[in-house]
């Protein structure tokens, strides 16, 4: 199979339908073989009940139905792992990424030889202070703390060479941050393509001010699961070291000023106080490390997500 598309959905019942439409008309214009994977992330509408009546009409198409709201991570999660096309696209239900981009994405992972393509919605019809802004903030800080230069990391339309997404765990919220999840997995021609943004026909943005807190927390996380998840005891223990002996330093030099230079009331100095803390916070920050490292030898699943039904 060349393609999968794999669509996360949260009440889209307006879309779902003209979507898998557009999506079939392109595959069969291009004459690829394929399949839609369509994961209903909990919607409280009929977007379940235009899935069915969708897969009924085109047997290209299967679906997953959560008994709950996980996520878009979550949801991806599960696409990917039912994925089996040599490519794998990712898009948004609310007809604001065109399946028109699908065959030059194809295009570029095949021929051009990208691990990975990621949308670039250049000329966006979002409000500006809302999502456009922060936004550019969000893009900017990511491009300075990994190195990988895309203008657009949060873009939902992206394509996959399979093994890319059979290699990287996605859950939280790190769909954000594919890209760099990617690259520290050892795929290193991550591209770019400038897609058509088109204004949301139907209903409303699923994402609130809560993603302006998690976003940057998540960016965080992905940091330290990248360079520490397999050895924590180096951060935790290193900076535990540090701390150890500042306070062993400050606290030796107090204890010569006492002894030799008879200085007194050293417990009535800041510099006694501060020995002291640094000493505590290197001991808590060291037996952190090595925890860290015990847990890190049995991880348990992350990925667990109650099925209702299944096409």
């Amino acid at each position: 199979m060349q393609i999968s598309v794999v669509i996360p959905l949260l009440n889209e019942e307006e879309s779902i339908p003209e979507l898998s439409a557009w999506i079939e008309r392109v595959m069969i214009a291009h004459g690829f073989s394929y399949e839609i994977i369509l994961i209903d992330d909990g919607s409280s509408d009929n977007s379940w009940q235009k899935i069915e009546e969708c897969a009924a009409k085109n047997p290209n198409i299967r679906a997953i139905k959560f008994q709950r709201n996980y996520g878009k991570s979550g949801g991806l999660y599960k696409g990917f792992e039912a994925a089996q096309g040599d490519v794998v696209i990712t898009m948004d239900a609310d007809l604001q990424d065109s399946p028109e981009e699908i065959p030059e994405l194809y295009r570029m992972i095949t021929q051009d030889g990208y691990d990975m393509v990621s949308g670039w919605k250049k000329k966006r019809y979002d409000p500006v202070l809302t999502k456009n802004m922060p936004s550019k903030l969000y893009n900017a800080t990511v491009r300075l703390l990994t190195g990988i230069h895309l203008h657009d990391f949060n873009c939902g339309l992206k394509a996959y060479k399979r093994q890319v997404i059979k290699s990287v765990e996605v859950y939280g919220e790190m769909h954000r941050y594919m890209p760099v999840l990617a690259k520290w997995a050892g795929f290193k021609k991550i591209g770019e393509k400038v897609v058509q943004h088109q204004e949301r026909k139907y209903g409303t943005s699923k994402f609130g001010v809560e993603r302006f807190i998690r976003g940057p927390l998540d960016l965080l996380s992905v940091l330290f699961i990248a360079k520490f998840s397999k050895r924590p005891m180096h951060l935790f223990g290193g900076l535990g070291v540090l701390c150890f002996v500042a306070g062993a330093i400050i606290l030796a030099y107090l204890s010569y000023a006492k002894l030799a230079l008879h200085v007194y009331n050293m417990t009535q100095r800041p510099l006694f106080f501060l020995g002291i803390i640094c000493l505590l916070v290197g001991c808590q920050l060291f037996l952190t490390g090595f925890l860290a490292e015990l847990i890190s030898r049995s991880s348990a699943s992350k990925n667990e997500y109650l099925c209702e039904k299944k096409i």
